[in-house]
């Protein structure tokens, strides 16, 4: 049964998407990829309930390793919890590149990646001090639980927000620029007017100062000292409050178009009027009937 619903999914996959279907159809690699990517039997959600919760306890781990005091009393203990975790999840890893038909597409795809990520900082540590805490990078092997949970349908909500990114990327883009320009002058004039007497070392010490201003957050770090400098600053605040909602009316504007629903541009034949709804057979304004809309080209 399994064996005939694979095959048709198999010609049902897209190339990329039947190179992560299974190595063997039947046998302990078949049965190997179903528990590791398959949802649908209690055993198969069961490992995957158990692999998030390694998941959480890895990064919890590693977070309390992070604290002095716990640290000095528990770190050869913690070490050897996240050694544990390390070494489990890169056996899970390995199964799974042996898992499918072609290893090498799964190593580079999305969770791929992530799930290589999730091991590869306690290796580097090894040569690296300090690189095992970017082991917190295993929280994003949790985004598997939108599917084991099957909560995919959440998936299309995070595809709105994502395409209304994309749609404003030119006029975000554009915002960004102008930014980067009010920035470099602001800079330059701050380091021309109040110079290194007042902090302002360089034109690149000038534009830092500018973003912190322009952003309202004033570390207070380096502030101005003479009357033109704090003029200047004033100046600056005032067109960063001004400019603070720009890209986030740009992204709404977009936001509210994804989401508004579809519309039919058809003529009426009766009244002239073209906007319709999209299940729409008949004119809004006067009841008749609406032609078929034409195919795009």
């Amino acid at each position: 049964m399994s064996s005939a619903r694979e095959a048709e999914q198999d010609e049902r996959a897209s190339p990329f998407e039947r190179d992560l279907l299974p190595a063997r159809p039947d046998g302990v690699r078949n049965r190997v990829y179903r528990l590791l990517f398959h949802h649908e039997t209690p055993a198969e959600r069961n490992f995957d309930l158990a692999l998030i919760a390694a998941i959480v306890v890895s990064v919890i781990v590693v977070l309390l390793d992070s604290e002095p005091a716990v640290k000095m009393r528990w770190h050869s203990a913690l070490v050897a919890a996240e050694w544990a975790f390390t070494i489990v999840f890169t056996i899970e890893y390995a199964l799974r590149l042996w898992a499918v038909r072609r290893p090498l597409r799964y190593a580079t795809s999305f969770f791929g990646v992530i799930d290589l990520l999730a091991i590869l900082p306690s290796y580097l540590s090894l040569l690296l001090a300090g690189s095992q805490y970017l082991l917190v990078i295993r929280v994003l092997r949790l985004l598997r639980i939108f599917r084991v949970l099957k909560l995919v349908q959440y998936s299309s909500e995070a595809g709105v927000l994502i395409t209304a990114l994309a749609r404003s990327r030119r006029k975000i883009f554009v915002f960004v620029c102008t930014v980067i320009t009010i920035v470099i002058i602001f800079g330059a004039i701050m380091y021309v007017v109040e110079g290194p007497q007042h902090g302002f070392n360089s034109i690149a010490t000038g534009m830092y100062w500018a973003v912190v201003t322009m952003a309202t957050v004033g570390f207070g770090d380096i502030s101005p000292a003479t009357p033109l400098g704090r003029f200047i600053t004033s100046i600056l605040i005032l067109i960063g409050y001004s400019i603070i909602a720009v890209p986030t009316g740009i992204y709404t504007a977009e936001l509210a178009g994804a989401l508004r629903p579809k519309r039919r541009h058809v003529r009426c034949s009766e009244c002239g009027l073209q906007d319709h709804e999209q299940e729409a057979w008949h004119c809004r304004r006067c009841g008749h009937g609406l032609p078929p809309e034409e195919p795009s080209a």
